[in-house]
């Protein structure tokens, strides 16, 4: 007995008076959830039951667990305002339904908005639905965002809806394993670094991933689907793009706009395409879908990514010249390359280039090269491209003689891609659909 006391006195020595005692606390819905809040000690857990918690703002400042003790938790914001703010290291919540916060997105409006001092907040397995922010990550470090859930309201237009998840000067976050749609962007990263973003499903929305002035981060194994655009990389560096999949995005699968220093490697993007009449004709002038289009991005690395049945299936322009290109599948695209400048750009590295399913050539000597060069585009494609008026010539006799004698006669060489290693069959079998996927 005397053992046993003096053992329980050291171990209450060595740990801290919130510690010692934090509590598990039972929860109904018949008190306001602000109250339990309010009177709970730093470090207990919140256990609520099923029911549906109509509350307002509330301000979380203590570490503390809210966890829901059954399916059908529900906490209604009552449609004003940021439904939870965390403002204390130490707090979870877990398996909560947060509905109808408020819609104004000059003031942020959120279901749950993470301030800087929140460090290590965690947010798992919730579903969330209302107009605003979804889960707004602000200056914080080390947050967890997992296997949740994400609505927007669609009565809402998509450009006044907020995002799904935020990460604002955030530094080592973890987005994983959402399910986000209808909202305006999936994920949207400004100004962060360090962040991971992988494994979510991102569906119906304008960007499924959008990078704004963030650097030294990883994008991988996510799944885009009905977006205007999959993956918005924008005005950063030292970006990781790795393993992803867009599926039947409208506008673009990867947007590169002044990334530098970056890796896209080992992507699926297939059936990017805009919409046509029944004419087959775009409805929009110049409105092609890209499967990846490269703008004013330089010395990173485009490696073994499948980029099939595109309208057009890589795109090239504004100085986008010193970028390393190889290894990748362009299959089926109703355009493989367009690329609009004046210096000549070889696309294999170490004598391995790139499959084309439209590749012509052979391969002799059996060791998986092509033994001609392949040129995407040649000198009418480069007319027709800086001069869109020229269309109606191009079924012409002239022109038509024209692209032969370029055929026919490879000296005669525009400048623009040059494959001088073709690949015979794709680095890479498409990837397996996943099953992983929220």
């Amino acid at each position: 007995m005397a053992l046993a006391l003096t053992a329980g006195l050291a171990l209450l020595a060595i740990l801290s008076p919130s510690e010692v005692l934090a509590a598990e606390l039972k929860v109904t819905a018949g008190t306001p959830l602000k109250r339990w809040v309010e009177q709970a000690e730093p470090n207990d857990t919140l256990r609520l039951a099923p029911g549906h918690y109509t509350t307002g703002p509330v301000i979380i400042d203590k570490p503390l667990s809210l966890v829901a003790d059954g399916a059908g938790v529900v906490i209604d914001g009552g449609g004003s305002g940021t439904l939870l703010t965390l403002r204390s290291p130490g707090i979870s919540l877990s398996g909560l339904t947060l509905q109808h916060w408020g819609a104004d997105l000059t003031a942020m409006d959120a279901g749950v908005h993470v301030e800087r001092t929140a460090h290590g907040a965690s947010i798992e397995r919730c579903r969330l639905s209302g107009p605003g922010f979804g889960i707004w990550l602000d200056g914080v470090d080390d947050a967890r965002v997992l296997d949740n859930q994400i609505r927007g309201d669609t009565r809402v237009r998509s450009q006044d809806r907020g995002n799904g998840v935020q990460l604002f000067n955030a530094r080592r976050a973890l987005v994983s394993g959402n399910d986000i749609r209808q909202v305006r962007d999936g994920v949207y990263i400004d100004t962060s670094s360090d962040s991971v973003i992988d494994g979510n499903l991102l569906e119906d929305l304008r960007y499924g991933v959008h990078y704004m002035y963030a650097h030294d981060n990883s994008v991988t194994n996510n799944l885009t689907r009905h977006t205007r655009t999959g993956y918005a990389l924008m005005q950063s560096r030292g970006l990781t793009v790795r393993a992803n999949r867009s599926i039947e995005d409208r506008n673009y699968g990867i947007l590169m706009n002044n990334i530098t220093d970056s890796r896209i490697i080992d992507n699926d993007i297939i059936g990017v395409r805009q919409a046509r009449d029944a004419h087959d004709r775009g409805l929009v002038s110049g409105g092609d879908g890209k499967a990846i289009f490269v703008y004013n991005a330089q010395f990173n690395v485009i490696r073994g990514n499948r980029l099939e049945d595109s309208d057009i299936g890589l795109h090239l322009t504004a100085g986008s010249e010193d970028n390393r290109i190889s290894g990748n599948a362009l299959i089926h695209n109703r355009r493989q390359v367009k690329y609009v400048a004046t210096r000549q750009q070889e696309w294999s590295e170490n004598g391995r280039g790139n499959y084309w399913s439209d590749y012509l050539g052979w391969d002799l000597d059996e060791d998986g090269i092509g033994d001609t060069r392949y040129q995407p585009n040649d000198a009418m494609d480069q007319l027709l491209w800086r001069h869109p008026e020229a269309k109606v010539l191009m079924a012409s006799p002239a022109v038509l003689a024209l692209r032969w004698v370029q055929r026919a006669f490879p000296v005669f060489r525009p400048a623009g891609v040059s494959d001088s290693a073709p690949l015979m069959t794709p680095s890479r079998p498409r990837s397996a659909t996943r099953t992983s996927y929220p």
